[in-house]
């Protein structure tokens, strides 16, 4: 049952860790240079993430952490559902500062956008499936008889010969 339960968490929190929709790192992705922006926009960009990195350095190594720990924690022979609790609230506490980082980097790079480079920006922007909408894709890719990827699906092998 324990080993349900990590394998539980360990699918759910990081769903839960995902950024905010319509957030994504444009700065650093050639649609940054479809953009148009001025010299002193890149200069401002660089300078921002330059700010920020050692900041979602430091909260990205604080989560792996607090993930292994809670790892470890789930996993030991004598489990006491405190300690895993507590582990379970440090993983939580480090995603959300991570996310709060990230979040308010991401505005302050939004701030340097003209409304016309942000429309721009949201049209590009890759396309992230919501869990729902991948299933039914996947559904809806089984029922045409192709697999995720483009592949066909395999014909069936033949009927084994029928002995005379």
């Amino acid at each position: 049952m324990p080993r349900f339960l990590l394998a539980l968490m360990l699918t759910v929190l990081p769903a839960l860790a995902q950024l905010p929709r319509g957030v994504f790192n444009w700065w650093d992705s050639p649609i940054a240079k479809d953009l148009n922006l001025s010299e002193e926009q890149r200069r401002q960009i660089r300078t921002i993430v330059r700010e920020y990195r050692p900041k979602l350095i430091d909260q990205r190594a604080a989560v792996e952490k607090a993930e292994a720990d809670f790892e470890d924690t789930f996993n030991e022979e004598a489990f006491d559902q405190r300690r895993a609790g507590d582990a379970l609230e440090r993983l939580v506490t480090a995603r959300g500062d991570l996310m709060r980082a990230f979040s308010q980097m991401s505005l302050r790079l939004r701030a340097l956008l003209t409304p016309e480079q942000y429309r721009e920006l949201q049209k590009r922007r890759p396309r992230v499936l919501q869990p729902q909408e991948l299933r039914r894709d996947l559904q809806q890719q089984r029922r045409q008889g192709r697999m995720p990827g483009g592949r066909q699906q395999p014909e069936p092998p033949p009927p084994p010969p029928q002995g005379r």
